[in-house]
């Protein structure tokens, strides 16, 4: 450590600074209002927090949502907010990889129905796991679909398969 180090450590924080990890820890705070259920149960909070946030889904009010947002920042300065951040991290890096595979899925998924016996060899070379049957089955009914100007049921069950495929390889 350098002497500079020591000497920003013993001084008090400015006002400026105090104000600014205040809005950061609100703006933490909003970001755990807009996750879903399944996903705030899995984030460490005490229950004071926990109940503000329920208590924000209930109210119409913008000043009064505004007022209990607030509030939430006030909790949020006694929470373990790296603790919550980490969490947080980790489902945005779930959202990308699920955006990642929704975007190989769709890929594959234009290139099989365009596509010749070839463009399934390919694939089945790459993913030798995949149910082949069950493939040719999807690719088959997603053309007749096609062809008869169908609604794309069989082409939304084949980017299913495809996505999940992919998902279980990751």
């Amino acid at each position: 450590m350098h002497e500079y180090d020591d000497f920003e450590e013993e001084q008090p924080k400015s006002k400026t600074r105090v104000k600014k990890e205040m809005h950061q820890l609100q703006d933490l705070g909003k970001q755990l209002t807009e996750l879903g259920a399944a996903q705030l149960a899995e984030v460490p909070l005490d229950q004071d927090l926990r109940e503000a946030i329920n208590t924000l889904h209930r109210i119409k009010s913008n000043e009064a949502r505004r007022r209990q947002l607030q509030y939430i920042g006030k909790l949020m300065r006694s929470a373990d907010s790296e603790a919550i951040e980490t969490v947080l991290a980790r489902f945005r890096e779930r959202d990308q990889q699920h955006i990642r595979f929704d975007k190989m899925a769709e890929d594959w998924r234009k290139r099989l129905l365009d596509g010749d016996k070839a463009t399934q060899s390919e694939f089945f070379d790459r993913y030798p796991q995949a149910d082949h049957q069950q493939l040719r089955q999807l690719i088959r009914d997603s053309n007749r679909e096609i062809q008869t100007g169908k609604p794309p049921a069989n082409q939304r069950k084949l980017f299913r398969f495809l996505r999940d495929l992919f998902m279980q390889e990751s």
